[in-house]
């Protein structure tokens, strides 16, 4: 009885200072129901319609594999603490690239939160981001030799290894190729697929048409690879971990690697840096600025077939 007249005298006075109790405790009540993965629904259903499919399934790695530690959790009291020790476990776990990558999807997430009216403020912002150092890598012929030798299967990821290395092109750009953009003898990328959204044109080889050739084609599925209808390959990191364990000889590497590779080759066999460039469908050097402004060629002709 004691306890009941207490909180009667507690609510009186709330009321009597111009707040609103009952709307209070249901207000309470809608917060607690704001975890961070019930956000995340809300969220990512934007980013689907907005993102390019492959930067899809990276968000939703780094925000539904690496914080599901913290999806229960109200969003508004996950504090930068709790974010700082994520970040943490996922530098341990899986490098700092990746923790890097994890921070900003993050961010992004909560920058969203912030404009949507679920939190004030971001409590990513002052965790630590680890520095990064532009990777130099080169493989060599042996390196090279190997690889190709170890991706002789069938599968969806060999496959793509082999046309990495055979086209220079970034492994988004082959792990989401569609069918609607392969053609006789050439990839055609729209805008909307490459990094600088220029539409790309990759020449076909007659070893890489093979490889594509050889490609079970499903009804009603416009990827080249992965399993699911709606979604491009994904296994990238099972995959990569299960083709080094067949390598001997050859030292670290990663997928943006063979990139690098493919251009340095380029070069020794003589080919214009130009070239290169439209090769890589770069917007930097030779066709910076002015030159890129007044320059449109694509230089189709002059692409060299690996």
């Amino acid at each position: 009885m004691a306890q009941a007249r207490k909180t009667a005298s507690e609510l009186h006075a709330k009321v009597r200072l111009g707040r609103d109790p009952a709307g209070e405790k249901a207000e309470g009540r809608v917060r607690a129901g704001e975890t961070m993965a019930a956000a995340l629904e809300s969220y990512l259903t934007l980013q689907r319609v907005r993102l390019k499919p492959l930067s899809v399934v990276q968000v939703e790695r780094h925000l539904f594999k690496h914080c599901r530690p913290l999806h229960g959790s109200q969003l508004g009291k996950i504090g930068r603490r709790n974010f700082a020790a994520r970040l943490a476990a996922i530098t341990a776990r899986s490098g700092p690239v990746e923790s890097n990558r994890v921070r900003a999807s993050l961010s992004a997430f909560f920058a969203w939160a912030i404009r949507e009216g679920l939190i004030d403020v971001n409590p990513v912002v002052g965790t630590g981001r680890h520095e990064e150092k532009s990777r130099e890598r080169v493989l060599n012929d042996d390196e090279l030799k190997a690889i190709w030798t170890a991706t002789v299967d069938d599968g969806d990821y060999c496959a793509i290894v082999r046309l990495l290395m055979l086209t220079g092109a970034r492994a988004n750009e082959i792990g989401a190729l569609r069918w609607s953009e392969v053609f006789a003898d050439r990839i055609a990328l729209p805008a909307g697929r490459t990094k600088n959204s220029r539409p790309h044109l990759l020449p076909l080889a007659p070893v890489a048409r093979a490889i594509l050739d050889g490609r079970p084609r499903q009804p009603d599925r416009d990827f080249v690879f992965g399993r699911r209808e709606e979604r491009p390959f994904t296994g990238w990191s099972v995959s990569k971990t299960a083709l080094d364990g067949k390598l001997s000889g050859v030292a670290p590497w990663v997928h943006h690697d063979l990139r690098r590779s493919a251009a340095t080759r380029m070069a020794e066999l003589g080919v214009q840096p130009h070239i290169i460039e439209a090769v890589l469908n770069h917007g930097s050097g030779h066709k910076a600025g002015v030159a890129g402004i007044y320059n449109r060629a694509s230089y189709e002709r002059r692409k060299p077939q690996h």
